[in-house]
């Protein structure tokens, strides 16, 4: 393998026009410079196609056409790469400087690892930041929710060549995509213990109800390999642990309340 291998780096976005730029900046001003850059954009009605064509010099392809969400849009992009290794970077997100040497590092060292992954930056409605690291339990990734930060992923190409992400589900197809590589050998995966990524807490995942989340959740699990018994554990442990938050977090302001 070359020392300099071609990495690919993948955005989506929808009239994402508030926070692409920052994006891209952070894409061209990687500290590696052996980058292909790919914009996938879904016919979007802002100034987000403007801001794509004043910034083609830093962009080795870029689409824009209806799909059907985002994973579709990832997908298209990951059949257009031509990269050893994929990230995927939304337009809502930025990267690190040095992320791309840093996974180049780990992948060229391990080459019988397909998904390199590492922490993150959530960032706040008022711009502050707070560290999300990657949650090490496999009985929380597995029964519970996403504990690996998909967004700080570089993934071989080999990898999705044996998987995409499942275009039914809105939110969760990322998890399911994981679950997948982690049930079939969980040695796949190489955690880099550093934050890489900075990540706006504004997702769809976020903006979904609890009974969707159960859905979503259900579905992809089932898809990953999960039979009915484990499935139907794992919505009663999230089902429960969420009430018990909603109850714990009423508690906590009637409390408050009481005390003013």
């Amino acid at each position: 393998m070359l020392n300099t291998p071609l990495i690919s780096i993948i955005t989506v976005v929808y009239n994402g026009e508030r926070f692409l730029q920052q994006t891209i900046d952070s894409v061209f001003n990687q500290t590696y410079k052996n980058i292909e850059y790919i914009i996938i954009d879904g016919g979007s009605t802002d100034g987000t196609l403007s801001i794509i064509k004043a910034n083609e010099h830093k962009i080795s392809k870029w689409i824009s056409e209806p799909d059907k969400g985002l994973y579709d849009a990832m997908n298209k992009g990951i059949l257009l790469a031509k990269g050893s290794l994929i990230g995927m970077i939304n337009s809502d997100d930025w990267y690190e400087h040095n992320v791309v040497d840093i996974m180049v590092e780990a992948f060229i060292a391990n080459p019988k690892n397909t998904i390199f992954h590492a922490d993150r930056y959530d960032v706040h409605d008022d711009g502050s930041k707070s560290l999300k690291r990657f949650n090490k339990s496999s009985f929380k990734f597995k029964y519970y929710g996403m504990t690996y930060n998909h967004p700080s992923m570089f993934v071989a190409k080999e990898e999705y060549n044996k998987h995409l992400y499942n275009i039914k589900l809105r939110a969760l197809a990322d998890y399911q995509f994981v679950l997948e590589a982690y049930l079939r050998d969980k040695s796949t995966f190489y955690y880099i213990n550093q934050p890489v990524v900075n990540y706006r807490l504004e997702g769809i995942s976020a903006q979904m109800n609890l009974k969707n989340v159960l859905k979503e959740g259900f579905i992809a699990r089932k898809n990953a390999g999960f039979n009915f018994f484990q499935n139907i554990l794992s919505v009663a442990i999230r089902f429960s642990i969420k009430k018990f938050q909603l109850l714990f977090y009423k508690s906590i302001d009637l409390l408050s309340i009481i005390a003013f």
